[in-house]
């Protein structure tokens, strides 16, 4: 199992949009082989910053969902909002509790 994390800064104005676009984003991903989890996330301290976590089976699947037509239709929406290029990072899942798990 792994996680990524996705860090992208926003333009002011924009946020409620790049925030519907990515629940679209993941609305795509549930239908995915691989797909177990992701979360919106905004720092209290940084509103124009958001973190994407995202949690499946392997990184193939995550890069087969990025070849996904749902996935690439919001692309050019998200980077349009964006002020700068996102920053992705990988890391291998060592240990998963849930609620009920």
């Amino acid at each position: 199992m792994m996680t990524v994390l996705t860090t992208s800064k926003l333009r002011p104005g924009g946020e409620q949009e790049w925030d519907a676009a990515m629940r679209d984003r993941f609305e795509s991903a549930q239908r995915m082989p691989g797909w177990i989890s992701g979360q919106l996330l905004t720092p209290e301290d940084d509103p124009l910053s958001r973190v994407i976590v995202g949690t499946w089976n392997s990184r193939e699947d995550w890069m087969a969902w990025h070849d996904d037509p749902a996935f690439l239709d919001k692309r050019a929406v998200l980077e349009g909002l964006e002020s700068a290029p996102n920053v992705t990072r990988w890391f291998s899942v060592v240990a998963d509790a849930r609620v009920g798990g």
